[in-house]
């Protein structure tokens, strides 16, 4: 009898252990699309495929952008502009027309397979003083109310997308959302909750290392540091798992200590900055790679990863603003042709280039190196106001090329945007094309791309469009209300 009892014992030990859901961690890719050298959607997408990526996050409803993946079997997490928050929050009619528009009619057979809608991006961000707060829960009911009525609400989901300076702590432990959040936080956490949607946030340990001096660089990668944190019994020996608990302290204080955490974005740039280099690009993507397919989880959370982590970003952007820094346009695991930076696997095998880019042709415009270049400075400041010349700072690639070097790299940036029209290389003659490639070590001096749709400012001419059409029906909705 004792046989029988141990056997069944088993047997129902293997059921639910055979029952239980395995934690299995996705890795994703942020797909930004303000670039003076855009790929075709139709490349980045099959690029994205190619390298078995099976999620993608876009910050913006492009109709180009999501007719590309339709069909592609690629899970997509859609973003609405913070911009956009103020007229969904106050007009259910807005939020209608926006998911009618920019969901149902992707989500049919073969066409698009949209997840999420990320409701603004990091609205609650500290130098936005608190613009966008008061719009957020309700755009969120209105936009969920919104999926309702076209019978979407079970399978997509509405989430917002969180810095990390939404909550602080000296030790994870503490963790606490800043006080002026906490009412919000809750309001939202509860309202994730219910609709069983995870909480997404941005992870950037660069931006610990790049804003404080102090911080111990080694901290901010996964090979072990000479500065691990003691948190009581947990001991933290990366800046990445120690925010990631962090949060899960905050959520905890608010009652919510199991929610699911999804990573909207974490990566590290190759350019435009002192730290930023393929190297250390390299270095943490691929060790941040492992560590969550390894599914050790954090202290807090042991053997329970992030849902999913999607990596910023899939492109370089060379049209973003370098305000927050210089390396804002280098976060691309490809640049901005497709083309892996380094070698990295994301857990299906080495990164494979785009294909099919259609360059132009193979020629530069450089500095005539014959010509007096005294007068040259108006010349640079003109190319660099409309081209990227952020790969000439300290810290750059390029910066130790000399100083006809960076004239050249500055006279080749302009000329390649302007589709390498031969007057762009004029520079009051000072300019020259030359056949040869004028590349300097890992200085690359670019040749543009053919196939590319132009892009005016973060969402393009579409966006401006939007905006006017839903304050049209805002504007129509309290006029027939006097």
């Amino acid at each position: 009898m004792a046989e029988i009892h141990i056997l069944a014992t088993f047997l129902s030990i293997l059921l639910i252990l055979s029952s239980a859901p395995m934690v299995e961690s996705a890795i994703g890719v942020n797909w930004g699309t303000i670039s003076s050298h855009r790929l075709s959607p139709s490349i980045v997408v099959d690029l994205i495929k190619e390298n078995k990526i099976h999620k993608v996050k876009i910050f913006d409803a492009e109709p180009d952008v999501l007719l590309s993946l339709m069909g592609s079997g690629i899970e997509v997490m859609v973003g609405i502009p913070n911009e956009m928050l103020a007229v969904f929050s106050s007009s259910p009619v807005a939020a209608d027309l926006w998911v009618r528009q920019n969901v149902s009619r992707y989500m049919v057979k073969g066409g698009v397979d949209i997840r999420y809608i990320a409701v603004g991006n990091e609205p609650f961000l500290t130098s936005y003083s608190g613009q966008f707060q008061p719009y957020v829960m309700p755009a969120l009911l209105n936009l969920q109310q919104s999926l309702a009525k076209a019978n979407l609400a079970g399978f997509v989901k509405l989430v917002v997308p969180c810095n990390a300076d939404a909550y602080e702590s000296t030790l994870p432990s503490q963790g606490a959302f800043r006080p002026e959040l906490t009412q919000i936080m809750t309001q939202l956490v509860s309202f994730l909750s219910a609709n069983g949607s995870p909480f997404v946030v941005n992870i950037y340990p660069f931006l610990s290392l790049y804003g404080n001096s102090d911080f111990p660089q080694d901290y901010a990668f996964f090979e072990g540091t000479t500065h691990p944190v003691a948190d009581g019994q947990n001991v933290y020996y990366n800046a990445f798992d120690g925010n990631f608990d962090t949060l899960v302290a905050a959520l905890n204080r608010i009652g919510y200590g199991q929610m699911p955490i999804v990573i909207g974005e974490v990566g590290w740039p190759t350019d435009g900055a002192l730290s930023a280099n393929l190297t250390a690009a390299r270095a943490f993507n691929q060790g941040l790679i492992n560590h969550i397919l390894s599914n050790k989880g954090t202290p807090l959370r042991p053997g329970v990863p992030p849902m999913d982590i999607y990596l910023f970003s899939l492109l370089d952007e060379g049209a973003k603003s370098t305000l927050p820094g210089n390396f804002e346009r280098h976060w691309g695991i490809f640049s901005f042709d497709g083309q892996a930076k380094y070698s990295l696997n994301m857990g299906n095998g080495v990164l494979k280039n785009a294909k099919n880019v259609q360059y132009l042709p193979s020629r530069w415009c450089i500095a005539d190196p014959t010509r007096d270049l005294s007068g040259v400075v108006s010349h640079i400041k003109l190319a660099c106001s409309v081209a990227d010349c952020t790969t000439l700072v300290y810290g750059g690639s390029c910066n130790g090329i000399g100083a006809k070097g960076n004239i050249s790299y500055a006279f080749n940036s302009y000329y390649q945007l302007q589709k390498q029209d031969s007057q762009s290389c004029d520079f009051d003659g000072l300019g020259l094309v030359t056949f040869l490639d004028p590349s300097i070590g890992d200085c690359r001096f670019l040749v543009g791309i053919s196939d590319t749709s132009s892009s005016s400012g973060p969402c393009g001419g579409w966006f401006a469009a939007w905006v006017m059409v839903l304050w049209m029906f805002e504007f129509l909705r309290i006029m027939g209300s006097l």
